[in-house]
């Protein structure tokens, strides 16, 4: 139901009949789902879009392996075995993150692989930095002590660490969040940095292992934008059309063309390359 609807969605925009197209259908189905994103209170985009691309990804796995029994049946191969889990979800989406952890005690290194759809970067100035900034800030080793000690195998006991993550499978897509929200105590806040992000360009091999990664160079193709504080805020979203290669605004109904210029903002959310 909600593939269906999504895809209802995409070619009502891509027909380009309307002037606006509203994702309220789309909506009320992921509502029904997630109940969270059916009130009319504010919300995270970030959770909404972990919510979107799981739902579409448990739907349209369901279908990779029903077209796949039918050619494994059409075939005369053996159908036998584990379920897909793989959808154009996980296609487009999903990386891996390998963590190297080394015990300072005895400095055995392990690898722990992680997947990931969407990167949450911290960020490091309150004032202004970039993406780059940001991705030195995750990136970095840190120093794992006191209850997060790890349990070392070859000590026998717990030990201080040094953890270093690295990208070891670049994502087609890949989707920063940037952290602008925070605890500070018992309050959150929101951070309202300026982050400089590149339009084009924007190379990960610093981040990647260069035994897995090639040609990890991305370019941006859409942002969401927050603007106000967290009980009062507003999304928009600048979006790059793949054929004209022109970028629009969206702000609820009103779309405007906008030039190269325009998409660097301060109130950049989630980036998407």
């Amino acid at each position: 139901e909600s593939a269906t609807a999504f895809g209802c969605l995409m070619s009502d925009m891509w027909l380009g009949e309307f002037d606006s197209v509203s994702p309220e259908v789309f909506h009320a189905v992921l509502g029904k789902r997630y109940p969270t994103f059916s009130k009319r209170t504010q919300q995270d985009a970030q959770e909404f879009l972990i919510c979107v691309l799981n739902e579409l990804h448990e739907a349209l796995k369901k279908v990779r392996a029903q077209l796949c029994k039918r050619r494994c049946l059409t075939d005369g191969k053996s159908s036998r075995g584990s379920v897909s889990e793989t959808s154009i979800i996980t296609q487009l989406f999903e990386g891996q993150l390998s963590y190297d952890i080394t015990c300072l005690e005895c400095k055995t290194t392990t690898d722990r692989p992680e997947t990931f759809t969407v990167l949450s970067l911290p960020i490091p100035s309150k004032s202004e930095c970039s993406l780059q900034d940001c991705l030195k800030c995750f990136f970095q080793q840190d120093t794992l002590t006191w209850n997060n000690q790890i349990h070392c195998s070859w000590c026998g006991t717990k030990q201080d660490a040094a953890v270093k993550a690295s990208i070891t499978k670049a994502p087609q897509i890949i989707i920063f969040h940037l952290k602008r929200f925070e605890w500070q105590g018992k309050h959150k806040r929101k951070l309202s940095t300026d982050i400089c992000y590149p339009l084009s360009n924007l190379d990960l091999s610093p981040y990647s292992s260069p035994r897995f990664c090639k040609d990890a160079e991305y370019s941006l193709c859409a942002v969401v934008n927050h603007s106000g504080f967290l009980d009062d805020g507003h999304y928009t979203a600048f979006c790059k059309h793949s054929v004209t290669q022109n970028w629009y605004s969206f702000d609820d109904a009103q779309i405007t063309k906008i030039p190269n210029s325009s998409v660097q903002a301060d109130t950049a959310y989630l980036l998407f390359y």
